[in-house]
Protein backbone atom coordinates (compact mmCIF):
# COMPACT_ATOMS: atom_id res chain seq x y z
CA UNK A 1 0.00 0.00 0.00
CA UNK A 2 1.12 3.50 -1.06
CA UNK A 3 0.88 6.01 1.30
CA UNK A 4 1.38 10.02 1.24
CA UNK A 5 2.30 12.23 3.13
CA UNK A 6 2.10 15.83 3.16
CA UNK A 7 3.94 17.82 5.68
CA UNK A 8 4.81 21.61 6.83
CA UNK A 9 6.37 23.78 9.26
CA UNK A 10 5.10 27.45 9.82
CA UNK A 11 7.95 29.32 11.44
CA UNK A 12 5.95 32.96 11.95
CA UNK A 13 8.96 34.40 10.89
CA UNK A 14 10.94 33.82 14.18
CA UNK A 15 13.58 31.47 14.89
CA UNK A 16 12.42 31.03 18.42
CA UNK A 17 9.05 30.01 17.65
CA UNK A 18 6.29 30.28 17.95
CA UNK A 19 5.30 28.11 15.49
CA UNK A 20 3.17 25.05 14.16
CA UNK A 21 2.94 21.65 12.34
CA UNK A 22 0.97 19.77 10.05
CA UNK A 23 0.78 16.65 8.28
CA UNK A 24 -1.64 15.29 6.40
CA UNK A 25 -1.26 10.99 5.75
CA UNK A 26 -3.29 9.61 2.68
CA UNK A 27 -3.89 6.11 1.73
CA UNK A 28 -5.62 3.69 -0.18
CA UNK A 29 -6.98 0.86 1.55
CA UNK A 30 -7.63 -2.82 -0.64
CA UNK A 31 -10.85 -1.94 -1.45
CA UNK A 32 -9.77 1.23 -3.59
CA UNK A 33 -11.48 3.35 -0.50
CA UNK A 34 -9.44 6.75 -0.05
CA UNK A 35 -8.64 8.02 3.38
CA UNK A 36 -7.04 10.85 5.02
CA UNK A 37 -5.50 11.81 8.09
CA UNK A 38 -4.70 15.02 9.53
CA UNK A 39 -3.32 16.26 12.35
CA UNK A 40 -2.11 19.92 13.97
CA UNK A 41 0.43 18.91 16.01
CA UNK A 42 0.22 21.95 18.16
CA UNK A 43 2.31 24.99 19.59
CA UNK A 44 6.52 24.67 19.04
CA UNK A 45 8.75 27.23 20.35
CA UNK A 46 11.75 25.97 17.69
CA UNK A 47 13.03 26.16 14.56
CA UNK A 48 11.33 25.21 11.27
CA UNK A 49 13.55 22.74 10.33
CA UNK A 50 12.57 21.18 13.95
CA UNK A 51 9.29 21.46 13.20
CA UNK A 52 9.09 19.85 9.44
CA UNK A 53 10.91 16.82 11.08
CA UNK A 54 8.39 16.71 13.69
CA UNK A 55 5.81 16.75 10.88
CA UNK A 56 7.13 14.05 8.80
CA UNK A 57 8.27 11.75 11.98
CA UNK A 58 4.41 12.20 13.44
CA UNK A 59 3.27 10.80 9.77
CA UNK A 60 5.35 7.84 9.53
CA UNK A 61 4.61 7.12 13.64
CA UNK A 62 1.02 7.31 12.71
CA UNK A 63 1.01 4.09 10.40
CA UNK A 64 0.86 0.74 12.38
CA UNK A 65 2.21 -1.74 9.57
CA UNK A 66 5.14 -1.39 7.40
CA UNK A 67 4.05 0.96 4.05
CA UNK A 68 5.72 1.99 1.25
CA UNK A 69 5.52 6.01 1.60
CA UNK A 70 6.06 8.71 -0.10
CA UNK A 71 6.82 12.15 2.27
CA UNK A 72 6.60 15.51 0.19
CA UNK A 73 7.85 18.65 1.73
CA UNK A 74 8.38 21.96 1.06
CA UNK A 75 11.61 22.11 3.07
CA UNK A 76 14.90 20.93 1.17
CA UNK A 77 16.45 20.58 4.96
CA UNK A 78 14.28 17.49 5.38
CA UNK A 79 13.79 15.84 1.25
CA UNK A 80 17.77 16.65 0.59
CA UNK A 81 19.78 16.50 4.57
CA UNK A 82 17.93 13.20 5.19
CA UNK A 83 19.31 11.24 1.74
CA UNK A 84 23.00 12.58 2.50
CA UNK A 85 25.78 10.09 3.91
CA UNK A 86 26.29 12.26 7.00
CA UNK A 87 22.95 12.02 9.00
CA UNK A 88 23.89 8.50 8.80
CA UNK A 89 26.91 9.22 9.90
CA UNK A 90 25.78 11.75 12.71
CA UNK A 91 23.19 9.24 13.99
CA UNK A 92 24.70 6.00 13.41
CA UNK A 93 28.45 5.98 13.70
CA UNK A 94 28.33 9.33 16.25
CA UNK A 95 30.43 11.50 14.22
CA UNK A 96 31.25 14.72 15.76
CA UNK A 97 31.59 18.23 14.74
CA UNK A 98 34.71 20.37 15.33
CA UNK A 99 32.98 23.55 16.28
CA UNK A 100 29.88 22.68 18.59
CA UNK A 101 27.54 19.95 19.09
CA UNK A 102 25.20 18.76 15.43
CA UNK A 103 21.97 19.78 15.26
CA UNK A 104 18.71 17.93 15.49
CA UNK A 105 20.66 14.56 16.00
CA UNK A 106 17.23 13.74 18.56
CA UNK A 107 15.35 14.19 15.75
CA UNK A 108 17.46 12.08 12.77
CA UNK A 109 17.38 9.26 15.91
CA UNK A 110 13.59 9.19 16.12
CA UNK A 111 12.84 9.75 12.56
CA UNK A 112 15.16 6.80 11.24
CA UNK A 113 13.46 4.75 14.09
CA UNK A 114 10.49 5.79 12.75
CA UNK A 115 10.59 4.88 8.94
CA UNK A 116 12.75 1.89 9.84
CA UNK A 117 9.87 -0.38 8.61
CA UNK A 118 8.68 1.07 6.23
CA UNK A 119 10.25 1.77 2.46
CA UNK A 120 10.29 5.67 2.31
CA UNK A 121 11.01 7.99 -0.51
CA UNK A 122 11.53 12.10 0.26
CA UNK A 123 10.24 14.47 -2.41
CA UNK A 124 10.73 17.65 -2.55
CA UNK A 125 8.21 20.16 -3.62
CA UNK A 126 9.03 23.85 -4.46
CA UNK A 127 6.64 25.80 -3.01
CA UNK A 128 2.96 24.81 -2.51
CA UNK A 129 1.68 25.36 -6.29
CA UNK A 130 -0.09 22.93 -7.66
CA UNK A 131 -0.05 20.85 -4.50
CA UNK A 132 -3.35 20.75 -2.56
CA UNK A 133 -2.71 18.55 0.19
CA UNK A 134 0.31 20.49 0.87
CA UNK A 135 -1.90 24.16 1.22
CA UNK A 136 -4.19 22.18 3.71
CA UNK A 137 -0.68 20.99 5.52
CA UNK A 138 0.09 24.73 5.24
CA UNK A 139 -3.43 25.54 6.88
CA UNK A 140 -3.01 22.79 9.78
CA UNK A 141 0.34 24.35 10.56
CA UNK A 142 -0.31 28.12 10.86
CA UNK A 143 -3.49 27.00 12.59
CA UNK A 144 -1.40 25.51 15.12
CA UNK A 145 0.55 28.27 15.53
CA UNK A 146 -1.58 31.19 15.79
CA UNK A 147 -4.15 29.28 18.57
CA UNK A 148 -0.46 27.99 20.44
CA UNK A 149 -2.35 24.67 21.74
CA UNK A 150 -4.23 23.14 18.45
CA UNK A 151 -4.26 20.03 18.38
CA UNK A 152 -5.91 17.92 15.65
CA UNK A 153 -6.30 14.93 14.91
CA UNK A 154 -9.12 14.02 12.63
CA UNK A 155 -9.85 10.61 10.77
CA UNK A 156 -11.53 11.10 7.49
CA UNK A 157 -12.78 9.07 4.62
CA UNK A 158 -13.22 11.09 1.21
Amino acid sequence: MLVKIYTDGAARGNPDGPGGYGTILTYEDTKGTLHVREYSQGYLRTTNNRMELMAVIIGLEALNRPCRVEVYSDSKYVTEAFNQHWIEGWVKKGWKRSTGPVKNVDLWKRLLKAKASHEVRFIWVKGHAGHEQNERCDYLATSAADGENLIIDEGLEV
